[in-house]
């Protein structure tokens, strides 16, 4: 499931971000009338739709995996997450609705309503990830039950969907799609303006990709704060494994880089920064942190694993935000240094940060909380089914996944080098029709 995951989170993120992307483009279309931005929204509305399909494919997987994989699992938290699995399914539907008049809504729907259209996708796109985040979400601040006796009794799933944490661990999954989806699309815009220099449609798709993926590079790090001092109050052991914080400690200092050593119960090699930690799980420079000595080794996650991706998601945002203070700043003060050939190389080379920052992040999350499955409540172990010769299927999957990626990455090549000779802003700079959509 974990594989299954990890490719459909990428299909998924770009399916959430890049409908927007194609809405702003649109708008464009419709208010200047230039030919570059039809041209672009066009472009752009195929590889929605082809994120479209592989999400739904890789998705529909998950939900049989659910049932096959943790039956006990899904015992329990069937009725109490059930209600957020509804209202995700709702959403993809009106989802499939919204992408079907849209494409084939050209000539046949008024300018601002097909716009409407297009806006639509997005919108639900979105709300079908948040709904999905909420229930992982209530796996790790489970809420609107009790537990008694191996059983959840008196279910509320309104306060299990609108959990304690849903707030800032739907914002922060959201912003990675848009962070991670702007600076991939940005970065093979700018790879392919450094092909073609003179390039309308590659400028412009560099441009729009990178305003929203810098947006979100740097509302960011403002949402990891308040997810970091959530997880400080309510999953304090996976704090201490994404910092290797073995002692209790006041005024605790933040660690960069560095090898956990669990059996010593130390960290070598990293650099410390002096009461950073404590500012970042309290607020207060001076307070306590709790250290993994606290709890039980048994309940300790795998500290290598979940500070190493921590640490991985760290850097790669850290870069991303880097490039989005220089792409804002460019844009506002010297805008011939966007298409500048080493700021072009630069962004090129980011194309994958985003989405190596996800896939760290999100490694974090369920890795952070083992062993359990339902934190606090319910062990992995104890969810996970006894169907023997797993590693059958396990191997069908990755492989069905894999195959899967490798067509959609045919599918995109194949789309672009159409899409350079199907429109001409793609190769030259073309003159505009009059008129926009109304024409």
């Amino acid at each position: 499931m974990a594989v299954s995951l990890g490719f459909h989170i990428i299909f998924a993120s770009i399916g959430m971000a890049m409908p927007f992307l194609m809405a702003l483009s649109h708008y464009r279309w419709i208010r200047t009338g230039k030919t570059v931005y039809l041209d672009l929204t066009k472009a752009w509305s195929r590889g929605v739709a082809i994120f479209f399909a592989t999400g739904a494919v890789s998705g529909t997987a998950l939900s049989f995996e659910l049932g096959l994989l943790w039956p006990r699992f899904m015992e329990h938290a069937g009725p109490i997450i059930g209600m957020p699995f509804s209202w995700e399914g709702t959403a993809f539907f009106l989802e499939a609705i919204a992408i079907g008049l849209f494409l084939y809504g050209w000539k046949r729907l008024s300018p601002w309503v097909h716009w409407s259209v297009g806006l639509a996708v997005g919108v639900t796109g979105v709300l079908s990830g948040i709904f999905v985040v909420c229930a992982n979400s209530w796996m790790n601040n489970p809420a609107g039950f009790e537990w008694f006796d191996g059983n959840a009794l008196h279910i509320d799933p309104v306060r299990a969907m609108f959990n304690p944490g849903w707030k800032t661990q739907t914002l922060h999954m959201t912003l990675a799609a848009f962070e991670a989806t702007g600076f991939a699309v940005g970065g093979i815009h700018a790879l392919l303006l450094l092909r073609r220099p003179g390039s309308a449609l590659h400028r412009e798709a560099f441009k729009i990709a990178l305003l929203i993926g810098s947006l979100a590079a740097l509302l960011q790090p403002l949402s990891g704060d308040r997810l970091a001092k959530g997880t400080a109050i309510r999953q304090p052991v996976k704090l201490a494994a994404m910092e290797a914080h073995f002692h209790t400690e006041r005024g605790a200092s933040l660690l960069i880089g560095g090898i956990p050593d669990v059996a010593g119960k130390r960290v070598r090699y990293g650099i410390r920064i002096p009461y950073a930690l404590s500012f970042l799980a309290r607020g207060d420079l001076h307070a306590e942190v709790k250290g993994m000595e606290e709890f039980p080794e048994s309940d300790w996650p795998p500290v290598l694993v979940v500070h190493a991706a921590f640490q991985v998601m760290v850097g790669a945002g850290s870069a991303l935000a880097a490039l989005a203070l220089a792409f804002l700043f460019f844009s506002a003060r010297m805008p011939r240094l966007l298409l500048h050939r080493r700021f072009l190389i630069a962004a090129a080379l980011a194309t994958p940060l985003g989405f190596v920052a996800l896939e760290a992040g999100w490694t974090v999350t369920e890795v952070g909380r083992q062993p359990w499955i339902i934190y606090g409540i319910m062990r992995t172990r104890d969810a996970l089914t006894p169907m023997p010769g797993l590693v059958y299927p396990f191997l069908v999957f990755t492989t069905v996944y894999v195959f899967l990626a490798a067509v959609v990455a045919w599918l995109m090549v194949r789309h672009i080098r159409a899409a350079d000779k199907e429109f001409p802003s793609a190769s030259a700079s073309a003159p505009d029709r009059p008129g926009g959509l109304h024409a």
